[in-house]
């Protein structure tokens, strides 16, 4: 998939997750997407909370990585 359509995509699909993000007051932003990893930056609640690792790894990226199987690899969290 081209790249800028490829980036139009994710970001669709990580506005719709942001819904449940934004319920317990936490909020990501996109970053980039490089060698088929997705950049996401923290915002809000997300920012130290404990439960990051596991809602970013089993819920952004399982999503992401089914929705783009051959586009994305992962996801990883910037500061």
């Amino acid at each position: 998939m081209e790249k800028n359509n490829l980036e139009k995509k994710v970001q669709d699909v990580l506005d719709q997750l942001k819904v449940y993000i934004n319920q317990d007051g936490g909020d990501m932003e996109y970053v980039a997407i490089k060698d088929k990893i997705v950049y996401i930056r923290l915002k809000g609640n997300c920012v130290g909370c404990g439960l990051t690792e596991i809602t970013f790894k089993e819920g952004v990226e399982s999503i992401l990585i089914e929705e783009f199987p051959y586009d994305i690899d992962g996801v990883e969290i910037v500061l």
